[in-house]
């Protein structure tokens, strides 16, 4: 499995990409809900990456632990010993769900599960550990099942990008503004660094469209994730109209959907097909 290959392919459907894995029954970020995203067909999953205090890399959004472990400690204070014996709240965690029996998991441990089975938009936290995170995937043989995700704004990004990255042929995803006019600077670095894939940050979905036109050779994602979405175009609004959501942005040349509702996501892909 190649990740790089599989996003430039002219023939692959739209992916679905499963937010911090299918977390309706299982922690996000915990090994059953990224098993369920395996198991339901998708085809990428999103999980967030920290480190602990002696260097180990755990799944973890958060700044703490308090809303998955009901501990208020940032992981980056705690040995990786300590964080490997911690449970999980359940769901999206938080006091309204139950502590489950599952523990909070490393990134060797997600690597053993998911290698060639699907591929992981890792979301590190601390961009001065993607060195360590791209050295693991390396020793663990996933590098080319994984990518890497960063903002592109300044010549510095860029720069960093070009020096972290690149080298090591892992997969980078910028993320940058499009169609603001403000926007024409990101936009020029983006276009210098031509990656594989971008996310694309929009007030218009006409935007999208016209960047799609220009066959920048690029694969365009988008996120409807109701926390972070753009110009209304969420999962809450996808569930009641997905033509004019997903297919919305699938008709202006997104190929690539980060969603909370993967398995809905998969099902209207299936009825578009039909």
């Amino acid at each position: 499995m190649n990740y790089t290959d599989y996003v430039r392919s002219p023939n692959r459907d739209c992916a679905v990409v499963a937010h911090r894995g299918i977390w309706r029954d299982a922690p996000e970020n915990s090994l059953p809900a990224i098993e369920a995203a395996i198991r339901a067909g998708a085809d990428i999953v999103e999980i967030d990456v920290r480190r602990s205090a002696d260097g180990g890399l755990f799944l973890l959004h958060d700044e703490t632990l308090l809303r998955m472990a009901g501990i208020d400690e940032a992981p980056e204070a705690l040995s990786s010993a300590r964080l490997a014996g911690l449970t999980l709240r359940n769901r999206d965690g938080g006091e309204n769900n139950a502590m489950t029996g599952e523990r909070l998991p490393s990134l060797q441990q997600l690597f053993d599960l998911t290698r060639d089975r699907i591929f992981l938009h890792l979301d590190v936290k601390d961009r001065a550990i993607v060195p360590d995170v791209i050295a693991c995937a390396r020793d663990l043989d996933v590098e080319s099942q994984v990518d890497f995700w960063g903002n592109l704004r300044t010549p510095e990004d860029l720069a960093w990008v070009r020096e972290t990255v690149s080298p090591y042929g892992v997969l980078f995803m910028a993320k940058s503004r499009i169609g603001a006019t403000h926007a024409e600077a990101e936009l020029d670095l983006l276009l210098q660094l031509a990656p594989a894939v971008c996310e694309v940050c929009f007030d218009r979905v006409e935007d999208i469209a016209a960047l799609h036109a220009r066959q920048t050779g690029m694969a365009l994602w988008a996120n409807t994730l109701d926390s972070v979405a753009f110009a209304g175009f969420t999962d809450t609004a996808a569930m009641q109209d997905p033509d004019a959501i997903w297919g919305g942005l699938i008709e202006a040349g997104v190929s690539l959907i980060q969603t909370d509702e993967p398995v809905a996501l998969k099902s209207y892909l299936a009825s578009r097909r039909g």
